[in-house]
């Protein structure tokens, strides 16, 4: 798909691939003495595109991961899931449409999704808060994982936030009983639970969400209790955490091991899931169908699981998280 907010390190490639749209328009006009050039240039598109995203930082894989055009969850269900309906309110306060989430099909399987939705026009973007939940989000999210539990349903959250809404208003309304609930209620679901961060996961808005028997990150996501500007701004004292400068958060980024790749080998997720060439941002229907596959093998896998074997396992994964031997 074209990119309508390239990053930096995009820009080259995304002129080069404008260019080659174009070519590819007079040759759909008629223009045959343009295939040589066409050939030329898409070859070199190729090769930039393999190279800009075979060497990401992990800073880079940050602002992808906040990327405008990446798919948001509801992007995911609509490519990847059928039957979906969706279920709101907390049954206590209001709905929180920073959080969505209802029943659906994986394929045959009757599943309940739950995930974090950001914005992208800035009506959307102040509707959905940012994709930063308040208390009756994480609320709405626990009733619906006690809803699958009573009827036997698979969850799949999907995990995209910079962290929970940090106002007075949410803290008024029970922010850290909110979050705490969720994580002890998840950890005792009978059902199978898999988790997948898609952008950006930070901090408890994120952990809300994340605990689960697989927990999956796509591969230009991140995940992190804290975002590299703030981590920048405590350790350098910048005087605001959005205006620290780059070089900094690229520091923090690289400090914090919040990439994918670095948190597969400290086991803190199980799998990486691929991207579409050139990343998420690209083509959201691939992505999605990349991501239904890998889904649907790990709830197979779940699915032969006894209850009392599934949740036995779960509490030894978290358990295992940051155990670490010293010479």
């Amino acid at each position: 798909m074209s990119l309508s907010h390239p990053l930096d390190f995009e820009r080259d490639l995304v002129e080069l691939e404008h260019q080659l749209e174009a070519l590819k328009d007079q040759i759909a006009g008629g223009d045959e003495s343009r295939r040589d050039e066409y050939a030329k240039l898409e070859a070199r598109v190729l090769k930039m595109r393999a190279e800009v995203y075979g060497r990401l930082t992990p800073y880079q894989r940050v602002q992808l991961s906040r990327h405008f055009d990446r798919p948001f969850t509801l992007d995911f269900i609509a490519h990847m899931l059928t039957d979906f309906v969706e279920l709101h309110g907390d049954r206590l306060y209001r709905d929180d449409p920073a959080i969505v989430g209802g029943t659906a099909r994986l394929g045959q399987m009757p599943i309940m999704i739950v995930g974090h939705q950001r914005g992208r026009s800035t009506q959307e973007r102040l509707k959905r808060n940012f994709g930063m939940p308040n208390p009756e989000g994480y609320r709405k999210a626990l009733r619906l994982f006690r809803l699958a539990e009573k009827f036997g349903l698979p969850v799949i959250t999907l995990i995209d936030t910079q962290g929970a809404y940090p106002g007075l208003e949410a803290e008024e309304h029970g922010q850290a009983e909110a979050i705490a609930r969720n994580l002890m209620e998840l950890a005792e679901l009978t059902v199978p639970v898999v988790s997948v961060v898609i952008g950006e996961g930070g901090s408890g808005g994120a952990l809300a969400l994340g605990v689960a028997d697989r927990i999956l990150m796509l591969e230009n996501a991140c995940y992190s209790v804290i975002t590299p500007e703030g981590c920048a701004s405590i350790l350098w004292h910048s005087s605001n955490r959005e205006e620290a400068p780059a070089n900094q958060a690229a520091l923090a980024a690289e400090m914090l091991r919040l990439t994918a790749q670095d948190l597969k080998k400290l086991q803190v997720i199980d799998e990486v899931v691929p991207e579409p060439a050139g990343g998420a941002h690209r083509n959201h229907k691939e992505s999605a169908e990349i991501l239904r596959d890998v889904l649907a093998r790990q709830l197979e896998e779940l699915g032969k699981l006894k209850v009392e074997e599934l949740v036995e396992l779960r509490y030894k994964k978290f358990r295992g998280l940051g155990v670490f031997t010293q010479e």
